[in-house]
């Protein structure tokens, strides 16, 4: 996911303060039965169209942040969050009181919400406003229904962006009508359904999947949009352009205990997409991707952790943890696994055989192209993955970007490293790392006569041969 170089991407909507009561609770109250938290933290976050902005710019775009914002104690602090986070802020002026969410949270779980703030009127936007939004190399329109999007001056600066860039709107049922033109609206499954029951634009008749396809065609149409996207939580999203045969995203499965945030981190992804030149159907697949990653490392609950480093398969790591608290062995392999073969095979079926689990440490296309040259890998880090993960003898895998696998292993701390090839008589080069913890690295023959660079050659020579 490229972001946009030159100009901001502009996102114009409704910011809130999000915040995170963290503590512990280990017994319930004497009078009532309900549980007794003792409080360790409280953690401050960007919210709504605050949250949707900090992300993008975390994700290194410049970000220009147009909301209204109450001159409050909430909205001094929103405005600070919103700084540190990189992100620009344009603020309107709020007669309200700044919205808060706390959520009280205990275990990665919440047991309930506490809303504040009062709806006020939103003034006027300023100059400086209107042209962010019409000198935007994307923009994100993320309403939370409280009055800005309904704003004509906004709304016909948003209808002259929609004409020359791309413009996502992330509807609300209590927000305003996209303007025409918008690139791409992405309501969640439930809004889609109140939006095509007001627009006659659903079809009680039909069911499942047939139903959400006429939903989504008909509010292509209503809102004269040139997509829509319905998102679908675990199950991906849906793409319409108005056809009769939309396209289906599947999402990568992962383990999620907290999907707040979700919609958020899907549409700026999408937008960021756009802004980089992607295609809708390339944009709205990032944001899926991108999506089920931020659920995955704990969703908005984990945004002042700081963006993930590790790009493996959370669930499967999830999944080894497990099994090493419960005693077993965790073994790791590693390599560039470009055009995967029966040597490749051979040699994770042996290392699984070594333990209980499996993790295959995979070289990024970066690291493959330092170690292999320019012209590899021939295979995308993305796919590789993919690739890999769909093996029976494999439990996760993790990327790494550096040209040896010492981080993440000292991160994964496996008990046994397996490396395949021809080092008899020589110390593998991540031994003394492993002895650290007490673990064994082990070598493993490979395959005779297996290997992606014999591979090449060979598919070359034949190809010069057939011409």
């Amino acid at each position: 996911m490229m972001a946009p170089v030159g100009r901001p991407l502009v996102v114009v909507g409704d910011a809130l303060l999000d915040v995170d009561v963290v503590g512990a609770a280990h017994r319930l109250c004497p009078d009532a039965p309900v549980p007794v938290l003792d409080v360790a933290e409280e953690r401050p976050r960007p919210g709504g169209a605050g949250l949707a902005g900090a992300l993008a710019a975390r994700d290194g775009a410049e970000v220009v942040l147009v909301s209204a914002v109450a001159d409050d104690e909430d909205g001094r602090r929103l405005a600070a969050l919103l700084a540190a986070a990189g992100v620009r802020l344009v603020a309107l002026p709020h007669a309200g009181t700044t919205p808060v969410k706390r959520r009280v949270r205990t275990d990665g779980q919440s047991l309930l919400r506490l809303d504040s703030g009062a709806s006020g009127a939103v003034g006027q936007p300023s100059t400086e406003a209107l042209e962010a939004i019409t000198t935007a190399s994307a923009v994100l329109v993320s309403d939370y229904g409280r009055g800005l999007t309904a704003q004509e001056d906004v709304r016909r600066a948003l209808a002259a962006a929609a004409r020359n860039v791309p413009v996502v709107w992330d509807p609300h049922p209590r927000g305003a009508t996209p303007v025409p033109g918008v690139r791409l609206v992405t309501p969640n499954r439930d809004e889609a359904g109140v939006f095509a029951g007001r627009l006659d634009a659903d079809d009680p008749s039909l069911e499942g999947l047939a139903r959400l396809s006429a939903q989504a065609a008909g509010l292509v149409r209503a809102w004269h949009a040139h997509a829509v996207t319905v998102t679908l939580g675990s199950r991906g999203a849906l793409l319409s352009h108005g056809e009769a045969s939309p396209s289906v995203i599947p999402a990568p499965q992962v383990q999620a205990l907290d999907p707040c945030g979700a919609g958020d981190r899907f549409a700026s992804a999408a937008a960021l997409a756009l802004a980089g030149g992607a295609v809708t159907l390339e944009a709205v697949q990032a944001a899926v991707r991108v999506a089920a990653a931020f659920v995955a490392d704990g969703g908005a609950a984990a945004f002042a952790a700081g963006p993930t480093v590790d790009h493996g398969d959370q669930a499967g790591l999830d999944r080894v943890e497990r099994i090493r608290a419960a005693g077993g062995t965790v073994v790791a392999t590693g390599g560039c696994f470009d055009i995967l073969h029966a040597g490749h095979v051979a040699t994770i079926e042996a290392a699984r055989a070594l333990g209980d689990c499996l993790v295959v440490c995979l070289n990024s296309d970066d690291s493959v192209r330092r170690l292999k040259g320019a012209s590899r890998p021939l295979v995308s880090q993305d796919d590789r993955a993919r690739v890999l993960a769909a093996l029976e003898p494999v439990d996760a895998v993790m990327v790494f970007d550096e040209e040896t696998p010492v981080e993440v292993l000292r991160r994964l701390r496996p008990d046994v490293w397996v490396k395949g090839g021809d080092y008899a008589g020589a110390e593998l080069p991540e031994a003394p790392l492993l002895r650290e913890w007490g673990g064994q690295s082990v070598v493993l023959p490979y395959l005779q006569g297996r290997s992606t660079t014999g591979l090449v050659a060979a598919a070359a020579e034949r190809g010069g041969a057939s011409r």
